[in-house]
């Protein structure tokens, strides 16, 4: 079956960047591309061509100030011989396409709140809705939230939790994993034995400056630990503004070392989760689901999140891998776990082991492909 993959105006494919949209199709095509004929439109980058075959997948990259002019320039060379049209996180789009293209199919990815109010008009919504096959959300609580405003969608959601490259992402207590660790110690110039992980964008609503507060308590305890900051402002570039000015100045009051790395792509991004000893994430909206729970899963690390959004729906007691904080804003509270964690060190370890576990069991790229997969049959039948 042709499939033609809609990608979002922001960043290109592969994830040349970041971002989790742009990792998610990078984690998918190969075992997508076995069984269906893809072809991806993205956002250009310059380092990669406007068009290319590559691993049995079709890219075409477009150019594009806005979403308007993006999705303009897509529709530009999107024919109507394909079966289905699968759009990511971009509801909007779905009533376009479905005037210029009078056979495909449409289906949704979703990655965000993209139905609330400020987002889409009702009218709008309600036109995607029933324009589209099937929907599907990196979260229960993306599903719920659509199904709450929009009642008519519910038989048309699934749920497909996000993934991770489960070989890539080496365990931290193995072989491979202790090397990396030692390696980027050596690079970063840590010599403090434990070490605290926070991978994110810089911003407020991810929570960077409550890491850094919660990290100015326990430093004022204790004399092992450093903390490693893994991220920039925006994708792709070290771009400055008075927030992360702010984190970086208010880094240089702690008593510890804090490491600021910039960002770092994707394709190095999991050898750097093999420096931690602890992860953080520290969400303070309500994050649909940040990848990043399963890339430190992968990597065996205990997790600190915060109850917020979809993040504890792979973050709970039961599956024993971490904690889910309710008391989110609060510094002392993340300190409170952070110290528990480096006092306990073999619970530590269980729930690292744990994670990595259930990484392997429920999270891999294959099981998001076969979620797709039998959606896709169900097209495919028609």
């Amino acid at each position: 079956m042709k499939i033609a993959f809609i990608c979002t105006e922001k960043l290109p494919v592969p994830a040349v960047s970041g971002g989790a949209i742009q990792q998610y199709i990078d984690g998918i095509l190969p075992y997508l591309s076995k069984h269906h004929k893809i072809t991806v439109f993205s956002k250009d980058h310059p380092s990669l061509p406007n068009e290319e075959e590559k691993n049995s997948v079709h890219y075409i990259r477009v150019s594009g100030n806005s979403a308007e002019e993006y999705i303009n320039n897509v529709m530009a060379q999107l024919t109507d011989n394909y079966k289905l049209v699968h759009i990511f996180n971009r509801p909007l789009w779905v009533p376009l396409l479905r005037q210029s293209l009078e056979k495909a199919k449409i289906s949704l990815s979703l990655h965000n709140e993209m139905f609330i109010p400020e987002k889409i008009p009702y009218e709008t919504a309600i036109e995607c809705i029933e324009n589209v096959e099937f929907i599907t959300t990196v979260s229960q609580f993306i599903a719920d939230g659509i199904r709450k405003l929009y009642p008519i969608a519910d038989k048309k959601l699934n749920v497909v939790y996000s993934g991770v490259d489960v070989d890539k992402y080496q365990s931290s207590w193995s072989k491979q994993g202790i090397e990396n660790r030692n390696r980027l110690k050596s690079k970063l110039e840590i010599e403090k034995d434990k070490i605290i992980l926070y991978v994110s964008r810089l911003s407020p609503k991810k929570g960077s400056d409550i890491v850094l507060k919660a990290m100015e308590i326990v430093m004022e305890i204790r004399n092992d630990v450093a903390l490693v900051i893994v991220g920039s402002k925006w994708y792709g570039g070290n771009e400055v503004d008075q927030y992360t000015q702010s984190l970086n100045m208010l880094a240089e009051t702690l008593k510890g070392p804090v490491v600021f790395t910039g960002f770092v792509p994707p394709s190095e991004i999991a050898d750097y989760f093999n420096l931690g000893d602890v992860f953080i994430c520290a969400s303070q909206w309500e994050e649909p689901l940040a990848r990043v729970h399963y890339e430190a899963m992968a990597a065996g690390l205990p997790i600190i999140t915060t109850n917020r959004g979809g993040n504890a729906e792979v973050v709970k007691q039961e599956y024993g891998n971490g904690i889910a904080l309710d008391d989110y804003s609060n510094p002392n509270a993340f300190a409170d776990k952070i110290n528990y964690f480096l006092d306990n060190p073999t619970e530590a370890v269980a729930l690292g082991k744990a994670g990595r576990k259930l990484a392997v069991k429920k999270y891999g790229w294959d099981r998001v492909a076969n979620n797709l997969l039998k959606l896709f049959d169900r097209i495919q039948k028609k």
